[in-house]
């Protein structure tokens, strides 16, 4: 089978369900806004976020995932300065001067949304406010290299682009996705690539672009709790993400 038959092309009926699951992870991140400072819990963020996304109709997307010996524990990923991705959103308190990625995932009427933001706690240093900003910078150039006929290369090289002239190094081993009635579908999205190759994109196509940048060098260790991913240099790392669909204009953004 083809790379390209295995990627799903979503109908439009689908897309708009698809679009109001992304919506819910929007507004939740926007309900969640405020309670990002010193002093909140990551257990207190999680709470809210699922009190809201089950308040509106849905289920929590990452509450149980995984293996049944060792399903994902939260609501969120709360994934704290150097924790790349997958943090356990447990009792640890937020600092002033913390970075802090929440990936917030739903499942509303058959569908996931889901979508990643980098919090500043507070006043933080120049050094990783530079670090946040360059992620978001990175994820929207990704983005717009999407559009029918692009290459799947094309939004990997140009978070490279972005990110490594200025120092910071792009993390491999944990991509973007398809995504639709499954919370991972094909493709695979790399956030490493060379322009001009890979699958060619068609309108409908749904996934996932969620760049991991990192102050320090690329290398990642896995926690023996099976899911938290670190920096092995333990410098800080960041993430945006959002959930698009192909278009011959560009990326549609499903969660804004």
């Amino acid at each position: 089978m083809s790379a390209l038959r295995k990627v799903s092309i979503k109908k439009p009926a689908e897309i708009e369900i698809m679009r109001r699951a992304g919506g819910l992870v929007a507004e939740t991140f926007r309900v969640l806004d405020p309670f990002v400072k010193p002093g909140v819990t990551l257990a207190e963020l999680d709470r809210i976020a699922e009190e809201h996304i089950r308040a509106a109709g849905a289920l929590p997307a990452y509450l149980g995932y995984g293996p049944k010996s060792n399903p994902f524990p939260g609501t969120i990923c709360a994934s704290v300065n150097e924790v790349i991705c997958h943090g356990i959103p447990d009792g640890r308190v937020l600092q002033e001067g913390d970075i802090i990625g929440v990936d917030i995932g739903v499942l509303l009427d058959g569908f996931y949304g889901d979508a990643c933001h980098t919090y500043a706690v507070g006043q933080v240093s120049p050094e990783v406010q530079g670090l946040v900003d360059t992620t978001r910078e990175a994820l929207d150039a990704g983005v717009a290299t999407v559009r029918a006929g692009s290459r799947l290369g094309d939004i990997g090289a140009a978070i490279q682009e972005v990110a490594e002239p200025r120092g910071y190094s792009v993390v491999e081993e944990y991509t973007g996705h398809g995504i639709g009635r499954q919370l991972h579908e094909d493709p695979t999205v790399f956030h490493r690539g060379v322009r001009y190759t890979g699958l060619k994109l068609e309108e409908g196509m749904v996934f996932t672009i969620e760049p991991m940048i990192n102050l320090g060098a690329a290398p990642t260790e896995l926690l023996a709790d099976g899911w938290t991913v670190v920096t092995r240099d333990r410098s800080p790392s960041a993430q945006f993400e959002h959930t698009l669909v192909v278009t011959k204009k560009g990326a549609d953004l499903l969660t804004v």
